[in-house]
């Protein structure tokens, strides 16, 4: 049975462990890079986790985390949902769907109309996920690649 719990500032050294996963695992999935946090101490992560209108979830199966994710408030109705992973282990069980529901019921508490996300193009797997739950591809260009070539693909989903 896996879980949902809301992260504040107090639960940072969860983050940070999720997080490092997340970027261990798939380094290719995030514009973040592992060397950017991996020694990040609480002050980095605290800052992060307390920035103003952003709702923090991680995943647990037990006590083991095995998913995250980021809600951020937007302007003009917009929110964005960011960092989104499930470990290799969850993987297949719904977590991704949960979390993203998650972020979902948030923006539309929030006042949101539209949930926004971009994804690395070349993210098959997580661009199926966004697919699934609704997501649509948009014409807004992303932000530029480490390649200096490519750019993020840019989702949205409008909330009834």
């Amino acid at each position: 049975m896996v879980r949902l719990h809301i992260i504040t500032s107090d639960d940072w050294p969860l983050w940070r462990e999720v997080r490092v996963a997340a970027l261990t695992d798939t380094p290719y999935a995030f514009k973040a890079r592992l060397a950017d946090w991996d020694r990040g101490g609480r002050e980095q992560w605290c800052a992060r986790l307390d920035l103003p209108g952003s709702y923090n979830v991680v995943a647990l199966r037990g006590d083991l985390p095995v998913g995250m994710v980021r809600g951020i408030r937007g302007d003009r109705g917009t929110s964005e949902l960011r960092s989104l992973w499930v470990s290799p282990a969850a993987r297949g069980d719904g977590v991704g769907d949960r979390l993203i529901e998650a972020v979902t019921h948030w923006a539309r508490r929030s006042g949101a109309t539209t949930l926004k996300l971009a994804v690395i193009p070349r993210n098959a797997s997580a661009i199926a996920l966004y697919r699934r739950n609704g997501f649509v591809a948009t014409e807004e260009l992303g932000e530029l690649l480490a390649d200096g070539v490519t750019r993020e693909q840019v989702l949205v989903r409008r909330l009834p």
